[in-house]
């Protein structure tokens, strides 16, 4: 099991038990758990090649959860010192990594698919006329909502990639539960 460091119950919410929503910042060395996080719904910043004294700028400026492989962040200081959050995660595989924030964090998985999963904004609903342009033929026939991100204007439907996604949550939800 991987470890929680540098955390205290600052935030008169957590200490009070009220549950939070964490938020959090990605080390790339756990790249496929960030993008697994946005498709659960989670706010996950992951910075391309960012050196790790930006991850803590990134983290202490946003009130993030620092998300790293890597036990030299861990080591930090600030960790440490309480000052930032970060969970070093122990395992290699993705079901081992989720299992380890949920039973580190009590995650709840709050609104799957509402983030983007390239740049995590979160999504609007738009119209089947608005996604007309961007998606093939038949998705138009065959699809009734659709998402857009608002930032990289991605669209997402309820299509096969989505059936797909949902079936390994359910797998990795099974896998934390057992």
């Amino acid at each position: 099991m991987g470890s929680i460091a540098g955390h205290q119950a600052s935030d008169p919410a957590e200490a009070s038990g009220l549950l939070v929503e964490p938020t959090f910042v990605a080390d790339v060395n756990v790249g496929r758990l960030a993008k697994w996080l946005r498709i659960m719904g989670y706010d996950t910043l992951m910075p391309d090649d960012t050196d790790d004294g930006e991850l803590i700028r990134v983290a202490l400026r946003e009130g993030r959860v620092i998300l790293t492989r890597d036990v030299g962040i861990v080591k930090r200081r600030v960790v440490r010192l309480g000052q930032l959050k970060a969970i070093l995660i122990a395992d290699d595989h993705l079901a081992g990594q989720i299992k380890q924030l949920g039973h580190d964090l009590r995650l709840e998985g709050p609104r799957r698919f509402s983030r983007c999963i390239r740049c995590n904004e979160l999504l609007q609903r738009i119209s089947r006329e608005e996604a007309a342009p961007q998606v093939p033929e038949f998705v138009l026939g065959t699809q009734q909502e659709f998402m857009a991100c608002p930032s990289c204007c991605r669209v997402y439907w309820k299509g096969t990639h989505w059936a797909n996604m949902t079936r390994e949550l359910a797998k990795l939800e099974e896998e934390e539960r057992g």
